[in-house]
């Protein structure tokens, strides 16, 4: 059966078209919102290229107009399944930027519902991420984090764990002042910016730290540190942390 989808956007960033061009297409500026470490090699008939645990898809870039338009896509598998990404950069008077994205692509099986769920849920993270980072940390790069907790069978539960961590009553929600403190960071004040079903992402000063409910049951922190960071030692911590947590 399957599923074809398209999902359009419209935000309004308080950066520059050419600092937006700088998180939409290059690779640091993509691996300090999106996830994993990614490579661009710009240019129509370049690629974009994701890496984030054994996930290593690479797309074509077909549209390639610096500080106006980009669009990248994988190539369909055997199945159909593949997904492109537009971008639309319109400057504004005054220093601001309004970007247009489409997202769309083809989910094969009869359980596409499920995927379509998680994909969306963690498609709205990454844009508010992205307007965060250009609100906030403009130019700067991240280094990233990934973490995987153990596998997860009562979410109700595992996100107010998780707001319990935050020093919140209930589940995190959006506006949300928290403090968190693990042997990853020193204690740390926050703000959540997004939640979801799916997903919370939580600003502080020098951080977007995200948490996701994966795919196939763990909780995954996908962070973006700035600051000199030991990548893989963060990803050890928080990993850590994420097992004493979450442990059943």
């Amino acid at each position: 059966m399957g599923h074809e989808y398209e999902i359009a956007d419209r935000v309004e960033v308080d950066a520059t078209p050419e600092q937006v061009w700088d998180a939409i297409a290059t690779g640091p500026g993509i691996t300090s919102w999106f996830m994993g470490r990614n490579e661009v090699d710009g240019g129509v008939g370049g690629t974009v290229k994701t890496a984030f645990a054994a996930y290593e898809p690479s797309s074509e870039i077909t549209a390639w107009d610096p500080l106006e338009r980009l669009v990248y896509g994988t190539e369909p598998g055997p199945d159909g399944r593949f997904v492109a990404y537009e971008f639309l950069i319109e400057g504004r008077s005054g220093g601001s930027t309004v970007l247009r994205t489409v997202t769309s692509g083809f989910l094969p099986g009869d359980d596409w519902e499920d995927e379509f769920e998680a994909m969306t849920a963690g498609g709205e993270l990454f844009l508010r991420t992205l307007v965060e980072y250009l609100n906030g940390f403009a130019g700067r790069k991240a280094v990233p984090v990934t973490a995987f907790g153990p596998m997860i069978e009562d979410w109700d539960r595992a996100w107010l764990t998780l707001g319990r961590e935050l020093g919140l009553a209930g589940r995190p929600g959006v506006g949300d002042r928290v403090r968190l403190s693990t042997s990853a960071v020193s204690t740390v004040d926050g703000e959540v910016y997004f939640a979801n079903a799916h997903t919370v992402g939580i600003r502080t000063p020098d951080a977007l730290l995200r948490f996701v409910r994966g795919f196939a049951g763990p909780m995954v922190a996908m962070h973006h540190l700035f600051g000199e960071v030991d990548s893989a030692k963060q990803d050890e911590l928080w990993s850590g942390w994420l097992g004493r947590v979450f442990r059943r």
